[in-house]
């Protein structure tokens, strides 16, 4: 690729454009956690099981992890404005689906097309901003579309809880259809059609890449709550994932036109990028998970004052990615910033290690202000530098990728915690049990208990329960700050970006 090739694209309603496909990865991100919350009210208008109301997650997730490597193809074959707009009027109407479902069936199904149509709405609109801008405002153009992407999975849940106790839990479906009909509306305005090709799909491929995607998504997704490897379903899900994934290897090695080029991840950058964005799904989405059961469950706050304290997350990842765009546009390095911005990040875990069941509320929002500041500044640089060194007819297809590495991590980091949440409430339950005595420190409350009514060993085990359930929290926390931690040594393998003079490295051919 010579150093004369086009790095962006002209179009003549930008301002439109921006906040139409910010608008279409808003309404993405809110429903990956929004419906969260609304589970419960869900399963009993719809007449469920817990393991069947799980699914409603469950079918979301692994459809939009299967159809979200289709992107590039798809954007190639259909045309990226085309492809665009399908895909947010498809979603869009699998949300009305979802909110007017009588029967689990039918909402596991609906949730499921919604992940289809939903897939491509993340990596359509990252890289339809990075085409529209120059190079060296590509920093800026990934503040705003990091906006939508790190913010809605963070008001998710305050949302979908004040909807679904203001309103009922249809609402948490039905609020994209006005966000989805601007974002439908701005993009046709907007976005001007752009050259199609047509090439052969690759099915075999693509087969081999669905299995092993799926089967990763339904392990992790599935494991905790099935003990994980006593059964024999995880068993096999485990075996089909690592399977799909030799088998895709091996096809992408010897075919001319594979599903996913594999041979991205030459790049030192995109692939550098990969394993950052892996770490910071592993981090939000397990955080996020890890708050709202502390809040709720073991200090007893109803979900919409949990939103609240969950909301100046979300403002401090604004903030930050405000502040970063500009200082990217004058030439800060990358690397500093998201080195900052993981410095941040693990503080704010360290502060949370600190957190005790009668934490004061200030320092519940001060750590969630900080980690949305260190996310913000990890964010933008890493999604600019992801494909600063990447041919711009690559940029499709590699943010498919990138999406996906964000969505496994999150997937990755929920498994984890929760997993050792579960067990270590166990252990540390027994441990503090072992230690009630009617001879020891607490022999006052222990023979207290002990003389008491049934309730009142009830109440003495529920303490035990929930001291030890905070236990588990805080060991959570300890383990993704070293996560954080230990992935700052991955910056070196970042080259710095160059706005001027230097033409994009070429993929090494596979």
């Amino acid at each position: 690729m010579n150093a004369s090739a086009p790095t962006h694209r002209e179009v003549p309603n930008r301002g439109l454009l921006v906040i139409s496909v910010m608008l279409a990865t808003l309404m993405q991100a809110l429903d990956t956690t929004i419906a969260n919350v609304a589970l419960p009210n869900m399963q009993g208008t719809l007449s469920a099981t817990q393991d069947q109301i799980s699914w409603v997650l469950t079918s979301y997730i692994v459809a939009a992890a299967i159809a979200t490597p289709a992107t590039g193809w798809l954007a190639s074959i259909m045309g990226r404005r085309r492809l665009l707009l399908i895909a947010i009027a498809g979603f869009t109407v699998a949300s009305v689906l979802c909110g007017i479902a009588s029967t689990i069936g039918e909402m596991v199904a609906f949730r499921l097309l919604q992940g289809l149509f939903g897939a491509s709405l993340v990596p359509l609109s990252q890289s339809t901003l990075l085409d529209v801008y120059p190079r060296e405002k590509h920093g800026a153009a990934m503040a705003l579309w990091g906006m939508g992407v790190m913010v809605g999975p963070i008001l998710g849940p305050p949302l979908g809880g004040w909807l679904t106790d203001t309103y009922s839990w249809h609402w948490v479906f039905l609020i994209n259809v006005p966000i989805g009909a601007l974002a439908l509306f701005g993009v046709a305005a907007s976005l001007p059609t752009d050259e199609t090709r047509q090439t052969r799909f690759d099915w075999l491929g693509f087969t081999f890449l669905a299995v092993g995607i799926g089967a990763l998504q339904l392990f992790l997704d599935r494991g905790e709550s099935q003990d994980w490897f006593g059964a024999v379903e995880i068993q096999i899900e485990l075996a089909l994932a690592i399977l799909g994934f030799y088998l895709y290897a091996v096809h992408w090695k010897f075919s001319r036109a594979p599903f996913v080029d594999l041979g991205l991840f030459a790049d030192r950058n995109f692939l550098a990028s990969n394993l950052f964005i892996f770490v910071l799904g592993v981090v939000l989405f397990a955080t996020m998970a890890l708050l709202p059961p502390f809040l709720q469950n073991l200090m007893n706050y109803p979900v919409v004052t949990t939103g609240i304290l969950l909301a100046p997350r979300g403002v401090g990842t604004l903030i930050a990615m405000m502040l970063v765009g500009r200082l990217m546009a004058r030439g800060l390095d990358a690397r500093l910033l998201a080195g900052i911005g993981m410095l941040l990040t693990a503080f704010s875990l360290w502060q949370m290690t600190h957190f005790n069941l009668d934490v004061p509320q200030s320092l519940i929002i001060e750590s969630g202000v900080i980690q949305g500041l260190g996310l913000g500044l990890v964010f933008v640089p890493i999604s600019t530098v992801a494909y600063s060194t990447l041919p711009m007819t690559a940029r499709t297809e590699a943010a498919g990728i990138f999406s996906l590495m964000r969505n496994i991590g999150s997937s990755v980091g929920i498994s984890i915690v929760m997993t050792l949440l579960s067990r270590n409430t166990q252990i540390n339950h027994a441990e503090l049990a072992s230690r009630l005595t009617p001879f020891g420190n607490n022999a006052g409350a222990v023979n207290q208990a002990l003389h008491a009514t049934s309730g009142g060993l009830a109440a003495l085990n529920g303490e035990v329960t929930r001291q030890a359930g905070g236990i588990a929290f805080l060991n959570d926390f300890w383990l993704m700050m070293v996560m954080t931690l230990a992935a700052i040594p991955l910056l070196a393998l970042l080259r710095p970006v160059k706005h001027a003079g230097a033409a994009p490295a070429v993929v090494a051919d596979h």
